[in-house]
């Protein structure tokens, strides 16, 4: 009876590895396209004036976090003007890469 499972299990392995094919991205390459994302979130305790709130700092963020959030901003699920309009401009791999650049400490 459990050999009946191993192709479910087999089918969900699958669905985690992602579809891009994409590998983990080149926190080098995410240095130089994550520099204007470095205009906001690379001032500490730095302030968005409208709306107003705390800029997060993104140094040490996992990498699937911050994918996941381009993405929200890409497709308008994330209701911010600025990073809708920063997202809407960068392909999977420069999100992997800039992703990896914060990953590593933003710096």
């Amino acid at each position: 009876m459990k050999a009946n499972y191993l192709p479910s299990l087999v089918l969900l392995a699958a669905s985690v590895v992602p579809a891009s094919g994409f590998a983990a991205g080149d926190a080098a390459a995410g240095k130089t396209k994550a520099f204007t994302c470095m205009g906001c979130h690379g001032i500490p305790s730095y302030n968005n004036v409208y709306p107003t709130y705390h800029v997060p700092k993104l140094g040490g963020q996992h990498a699937d976090y911050i994918v996941a959030a381009l993405n929200e901003y890409k497709s308008g699920q994330r209701n911010h003007a600025t990073m809708r309009a920063q997202a809407t401009t960068l392909s999977d791999q420069d999100m992997q890469d800039i992703a990896a650049f914060f990953e590593q400490g933003g710096k």
